[in-house]
């Protein structure tokens, strides 16, 4: 089936996880991805724990699933020569470097557009190409402190807490792929590409879309509330008798709140004036909190997800990794998939979510080997001779 994406050529100079994720999903969308790396060392994150065998990282793989790797060393006059004639026939260029590494390197985006005016040039950094951080280094961590999410992450009494997945870089990846969308679709009236300027910093603002807003009309400085919501109560994770169970009553259906207790024999709260509206009830959270966790911890999480399930509350468990994996509702989406893999037989990984009725995303695919791809590239690509390629690699150019 034919991606939506699959006239678009991509040249990806993604390295770690931010511009990798990137690039994989505008691969899952049909792109061809063409991965640049360092000949005989590659991508950092390629020796990357956890490692499916001596070789094969885990990590890696996961996040550059169906593209096609080419050994190049841009720093030398014969690898960028050979980079501009691969731009020529190219749709997008992505990287995400430090400011300035691509400026020293004679690759930057000035230079890209003078070879192929309608390139679609995208950066993600730390902090965005301008402004007084700009230079700085910054990983994942560094933007969820900076960013501020550390700070409303976590019980009340804890320190500081990361998000439990990598959410600046992600969701740096994931905006990066919708604006280059964007400027495709774009180039398509004006016939011109554009530059991407993507800062995780920048993405970790717009992510916090609550309690920046909370901060803005109230003048106070969000806490740390756990698995809890400040403006509607019941809304968090409970203990159950066998683990946990997350319940939200907010007004997807009436007066949960009212359903929530009948289910817990629990009538007597939802007449109590203190728990009338999910904002009363959150000014008297101290009070309500403590008897809900306690009747919670009666049954199991089973038992309670079939009867608060029956009458509407919105519910659910507190899975662990393994038992997402196995859930019936992720193998019925099929967002497990496994390709044959050369050294490990079958790999196993996670699918697209991009369901689009037509053209929808998928993974394409095993991760590559490291230049696995390089003489097919130049010999298809820009007709270069078996010889011509054998003297490239005897040069360290490939």
């Amino acid at each position: 089936m034919k991606g939506a994406l699959e006239d678009i050529t991509v040249i990806d100079f993604g390295w770690v996880l931010s511009g990798p994720y990137c690039s994989m999903l505008l691969r899952d969308l049909g792109a061809t991805v063409i991965k640049i790396e360092r000949p005989g060392r590659g991508d950092l994150v390629r020796g990357t724990p956890p490692l499916w065998n001596e070789s094969d990282s885990g990590y890696f793989m996961s996040i550059n699933r169906g593209k096609q790797s080419m050994t190049l060393d841009v720093s030398t006059d014969k690898g960028r020569n050979i980079l501009f004639e691969l731009i020529k026939q190219a749709d997008v260029m992505l990287e995400n470097f430090i400011p300035g590494n691509v400026k020293r390197l004679g690759i930057d985006y000035p230079a890209v557009k003078k070879i192929n005016p309608r390139i679609v040039y995208a950066s993600i950094s730390g902090f965005g190409q301008t402004g007084p951080y700009a230079n700085l280094p910054a990983l994942d961590i560094i933007i969820q402190g900076m960013g501020g999410i550390m700070s409303v992450t976590g019980e009340a009494d804890s320190g500081p807490v990361r998000v439990g997945a990598s959410i600046g870089d992600i969701m740096a990846g994931v905006f990066t792929a919708l604006g280059i969308v964007a400027a495709l679709h774009e180039r398509e009236s004006s016939g011109e590409g554009q530059y991407i300027d993507t800062s995780m910093l920048d993405v970790q603002a717009a992510v916090l879309e609550n309690p920046i807003t909370r901060y803005l009309v109230t003048g106070r400085v969000p806490e740390r509330y756990g698995s809890r919501h400040p403006s509607f109560t019941p809304f968090q994770a409970f203990k159950t008798k066998d683990g946990h169970i997350v319940v939200a009553c907010i007004s997807t259906i009436p007066d949960p709140f009212t359903l929530l207790c009948n289910v817990m024999g629990l009538d007597e709260l939802s007449s109590d004036p203190r728990f009338s509206t999910p904002y009363s009830r959150s000014d008297n959270y101290d009070v309500l909190e403590p008897i809900l966790t306690e009747r919670f911890k009666t049954r199991t999480t089973a038992d309670w997800l079939k009867d608060i399930q029956a009458v509407g509350v919105p519910c659910g468990p507190v899975n662990t990794i393994d038992k997402i994996v196995n859930d019936p509702q992720i193998k019925h989406r099929e967002m497990l998939v496994e390709f044959p893999h050369p050294r490990l037989g079958t790999w196993r990984g996670v699918n697209s979510p991009l369901k689009l009725s037509r053209t929808p995303g998928k993974a394409q695919g095993v991760a590559p080997d490291l230049g696995e791809h390089t003489d097919t590239i130049l010999s298809e690509m820009l007709g270069m001779s078996k010889s011509a390629i054998d003297k490239l690699r005897k040069d360290g150019v490939i």
